[in-house]
């Protein structure tokens, strides 16, 4: 049995989605792309993972493939559909892998992933059980989890502080625990975090657990802005975050 799939179907439990407006789609079904080419060949794909309200066609009006190329002219842009069922029915992690970063990884010297808010949590997601393959990620506001974790790790002093005890199988009780673990472990993954990049609002509701995180990274590579969590922060976000990660090595 594949361990990531009993791991991503624990989203569906975690009340914050539970409630309000989430984008659809029919997860029988290849997830939906739209691929914006470079004006020449490209060496580099910057694959976009929608938040908890956006689909495809949203995802294409706000602009973000042409905001990325103004910035990394020499990439190519691939626009997903990765939304809610996806994730509700566990199958995001690999669905992602097998139908987008596995080919894409045939094709392009570099894949980088960029995250909004849900996307965030799913491009974490991804590198948790993908070590690497991506490489490199910019994170928008991203989805941690529940209070509940956040107030253990804070009660501990802090991440680095934290003591997870013992991996643990992945289940209902477990699930954002582990997820934790992995970001305590980029402490020793160095490769990882010279290559992350996160972006947030100085008044949006994530702001708190994006600061438990944000440590683990360079100082350089945590940027928060005024705003709150919506495309109008999200736009001039992912422009300082392209400038500070600056254009992939071709």
């Amino acid at each position: 049995m594949d361990r990531r799939r009993p791991f991503l179907s624990l989203l569906a439990c975690l009340s914050f989605w539970l409630g309000g407006c989430a984008a659809g789609g029919d997860p029988r079904r290849p997830i939906p792309t739209t691929l914006i080419p470079a004006k020449a060949p490209a060496g580099q794909l910057v694959v976009v993972l929608p938040g908890r309200g956006d689909n495809l066609d949203s995802l294409t009006r706000t602009g973000i493939a042409q905001i990325i190329q103004q910035k990394w002219p020499g990439a190519d842009v691939m626009l997903t559909g990765l939304t809610m069922p996806y994730y509700r029915q566990g199958q995001a992690t690999v669905r992602l892998h097998d139908e987008i970063m596995a080919p894409a990884r045939q094709r392009y010297r570099q894949v980088w992933l960029v995250g909004i808010s849900l996307g965030g949590l799913g491009a974490l997601l991804y590198d948790q059980a993908h070590p690497d393959e991506a490489a490199g990620l910019l994170l928008l506001s991203p989805y941690l989890g529940d209070r509940a974790i956040h107030r253990e790790i804070r009660t501990a002093g802090g991440l680095d502080a934290w003591q997870p005890g013992p991996p643990q199988p992945l289940g209902p009780a477990t699930f954002q625990h582990e997820l934790w673990r992995s970001l305590k472990d980029w402490s020793h993954r160095p490769e990882r975090t010279r290559t992350t990049w996160v972006a947030y609002g100085a008044s949006e509701r994530f702001r708190r657990s994006i600061e438990l995180m944000s440590p683990q990274l360079p100082a350089s590579h945590v940027l928060m802005l005024p705003g709150h969590h919506n495309w109008k922060l999200w736009r001039g976000a992912l422009e300082a975050l392209l400038d500070r990660a600056g254009p992939p090595q071709p």
